[in-house]
């Protein structure tokens, strides 16, 4: 037999950190390959982490609860078998139990040695920006402002994380009592603590779900500078022939053929004329992706939203596009989806109109640039223009609105991107063949 680290796997491409959930498998239990060990939450699906081989677990380095970094080691296991390459578990030298235990004391002792040279330190950062969930942790656990702006942080921009707190709480809040030597600067923002009155009412307390949703709207805007840009559309003749054609299409493909999939073409033959809506941001540098992948905010059972994505949706018909969005969508609603299926994503539309809503101003998706909210399609009295002069008809419309990342994407090419995907639905050809 031989002994192996599991390591926190990678469940998506912006995700860094996951929280365990629970241990299946217990210290000195034995597990068969297949067996799931662990759940682990991620701010966007959870995950359940199986055994690539027969062995036992000796022990875990973290409990339920505890946020833990994107490779980290998480457990010992000792396993009958090979691991496949690109497992998740690495396998390391043999070592016997005592020289596991003599390293794991070995390196709790330099972290106590770390926390206790820098409690001393009265160092301030210069970001004192907070999220709400943040400042409920801080409040739950009596952590001022003061020394919240003392707790190192990994965040970008220096921003301090979830993981950060909870780790500064772990260590025994070494800044706890430290106190400063020299005024803060006066010319750095603080969040006001005001005393505000929230009323009284039933308390609910939010989901982990929605915790870390919280989470990423305020990072989201207080990362990028959103700008917001409108444009109207005329989808009468894809409604017209989406409504002559959806019993065809569902007898000839048993596929449903909804809305989605049109707006999903639409919206990635645009991203193909604009690339540059199809990018990241990495400090200075201006990532464009090679693959368009499509994602879709989708309303799950608990009323929290998640984003599958249609991979390469630029490559697919129109069938197989109807197929991707009905099964990702079905997989929301049997809260079913797998972290393959929410990975990824380039440029995300809200459909807001499901809801009734006429228009929206949707928050980035990080770390993409741009995302598209879809108004309702409803009908009403258009002037057109027509060969006899100006006519009023009965026409079904729909409001777009996009909004940007004004550090990259200027107001030139969000505009001229948002028009080219409701001239995409505009100008949908009535005479294409199922």
């Amino acid at each position: 037999m031989s002994k192996l680290e599991l390591k926190m796997p990678r469940m998506g491409e912006s995700i860094t950190e996951g929280t365990i959930i629970d241990w299946i498998v217990k210290e000195g239990d034995s597990f068969k390959e297949g067996d799931i060990l662990l759940e682990v939450a991620t701010d966007k699906v959870d995950n359940e982490v199986p055994a690539n081989a027969s062995g036992v677990l000796v022990k875990t380095l973290f409990n339920p609860k505890d946020v833990v970094q994107v490779g980290e080691v998480i457990a010992i296991l000792e396993l009958d078998g090979e691991v496949a390459e690109g497992s998740s578990v690495a396998k390391e030298e043999k070592t016997s139990d005592a020289q596991i235990s003599k390293e794991t004391t070995s390196k709790q002792r330099l972290k106590t040695k770390k926390v206790k040279s820098v409690a001393t330190s009265n160092a301030i950062r210069n970001n004192t920006f907070y999220s709400p969930l943040i400042v409920g942790i801080a409040k739950e656990q009596h952590v001022s402002y003061e020394e919240l702006a003392r707790i190192p942080a990994t965040g970008a921009d220096g921003r301090l994380k979830k993981s950060d707190l909870f780790n500064y709480i772990n260590e025994g809040r070494p800044y706890q009592f430290v106190q400063p030597v020299a005024e803060p600067d006066p010319t750095a923002y603080r969040i006001p603590q005001l005393n505000l009155d929230k009323g009284t009412g039933k308390i609910v307390e939010m989901d982990r779900m929605r915790q870390m949703i919280a989470d990423h709207m305020v990072y989201s805007k207080h990362t990028s500078p959103h700008v917001t840009a409108y444009v109207e559309a005329d989808l009468t003749d894809m409604v017209n022939w989406r409504n002559d054609n959806k019993e065809k299409f569902q007898e000839k493909y048993g596929e449903r053929l909804t809305f989605t999939p049109l707006f999903v073409e639409a919206v990635s033959k645009a991203v193909k004329d604009f690339p540059m809506i199809n990018v990241s941001v990495d400090g200075n540098n201006i990532i464009v992706k090679e693959d368009i992948n499509i994602g879709m905010a989708t309303a799950l059972p608990s009323g929290n939203l998640i984003v599958p994505v249609v991979k390469n949706a630029n490559q697919k018909n129109l069938k197989e596009l109807a197929s991707e969005v009905n099964k990702l969508a079905a997989k929301a609603r049997e809260n079913t989806l797998s972290g393959d299926d929410i990975k990824g994503s380039t440029f995300t539309i809200s459909n807001v109109g499901t809801f009734g809503s006429l228009m929206g101003t949707p928050i980035i998706n990080q770390p993409e640039v741009a995302i598209l909210a879809l108004g309702i399609i409803k009908k009403r009295a258009e002037v057109l223009t027509t060969e006899k002069g100006d006519e009023i008809a009965i026409r079904s419309m729909m409001y777009l609105s996009l909004s940007f990342d004004h550090r990259v994407v200027d107001g030139y090419l969000g505009g001229s991107f948002l028009r080219r995907v409701g001239d995409y639905l505009e100008k949908f050809d009535t005479n294409r063949t199922i």
